[in-house]
This record gives structure tokens, sequence and C-alpha cells, in this order.
């Protein structure tokens, strides 16, 4: 304006608003991850939700189990302080209590909802047949199937604990911020679910 240039004024006033919309739309996985990290500081810690308590934890574990020796594959992922609704508004809501009938029923292979992951929210499943981000990380092993795969994505951007079921091994992984651990056994499985997402009791003063 000081300068008079009025076509210069005009591109500012007209574009500079769908610059800004263009570029959230196109870095919107980067804001997302920015967003997450800064969810984690410690002062958000004390806004999380209730996580799962000890019989949830058990039902979760002897129904993997379950699924592992016959050899049939799943994925639930865990939520913690992070929160999961846009994968959970993909899937078929379920908000229903945590139990190992569930899990078991949900991921037969005649079931409508065995396809995409479970999430379970403290001691629910929130939804189940949710589509999941597949992680594009170049330097995976090849081996690993669209499970792993969608079990690394969601973990990449979020801290929820994702749980997975191979078919051929018939084995249990345990995924965390990117990083998987496979081949775990029942109690292995239950002391790392007790330290990531059990609710730790208060102890009283004395």
């Amino acid at each position: 304006r000081a300068l008079e240039l009025e076509t210069v004024n005009w591109l500012i006033r007209n574009v500079v608003g769908y610059v800004v919309f263009a570029a959230i739309v196109l870095l919107q996985t980067d804001i997302r991850r920015a967003l997450v990290h800064f969810g984690r500081a410690p002062f958000f810690k004390y806004l999380r939700r209730v996580e799962a308590d000890e019989d949830s934890i058990e039902e979760l574990v002897v129904a993997l189990e379950t699924l592992a020796a016959r050899r049939t594959g799943a994925l639930v992922i865990v939520e913690r302080g992070i929160g999961l609704r846009n994968h959970i508004e993909s899937g078929i809501p379920l908000d229903a209590r945590l139990t190992y009938d569930l899990i078991v029923s949900i991921f037969q292979p005649t079931s409508p909802l065995h396809d995409g992951a479970a999430i379970v929210q403290g001691d629910r499943i929130a939804a189940a047949a949710c589509f999941l981000p597949l992680s594009v990380n170049p330097k995976l092993a090849r081996e690993l199937g669209s499970r792993h795969r969608a079990a690394l994505g969601v973990t990449e951007e979020n801290d929820a604990v994702a749980l997975v079921v191979s078919e051929e091994p018939g084995s249990v992984s345990l995924v965390l911020d990117g990083k998987i651990e496979r081949g775990l056994t029942p109690d292995k499985l239950r002391w790392r679910l007790r330290s990531l997402i059990k609710r730790t009791q208060a102890r009283p003063e004395r």
C-alpha cells in the first residue's frame, strides 16, 4: 500500500488464504506428527485417559495367544495418551467390554470384522475393521506383511501400542514408536503390556 503496488496488494489479499490452506493439506502428515510430539509433553500426562486394568490385559493376552496357536492373523491397537479418533471412525463402532470371546470372535476368518484393526480404549473395544496408515519406511524387512506395516505406521505417528498375530509363524509381536518386538511369549507380552498401559495405582500417604 505504501508503494501503491495495487496488483501485488490484490494478490496478497486474495491468494495468501489459499496458500495457507494448500500448505495444511500438503503438510498434514508433518503437522500431525508435530502435534503428536507436542502432546507427549509432561504437562499432558495429567490429562490422559484411564488405561486398561489387570483383567483387561489378561483377557487380551489369552485371546492373542489363542489366535496365535490357531495361526489366525489379528491386529489390535491399544490407545494410550494420544487419541485414535480418526482411525476409530474409519471402522465399525462397537464400544464393548474387552473380553477374550469378543477378541477371538472379531478375528475369525469368517467374521466380517476380521479385516483391519480392532482399537482398544481402556477396558473397551471402541471399534473393529479399522483402516490404518501403512509405514513407508524403506528399511523394513520384505517379509513383513500388511498387518505389521499398519502396526508400524500407526505407532510412528502416535504413542499407541500395536499387537500383531502372524498367521504363518503363529507368533505375537508388539510394536511401539515404529519399532517391533517379535515372538513374544505370554509372560513377556503380559509384562510389556503392564509396563506400557496398566494404570499405576497411587500409594496412600502415611
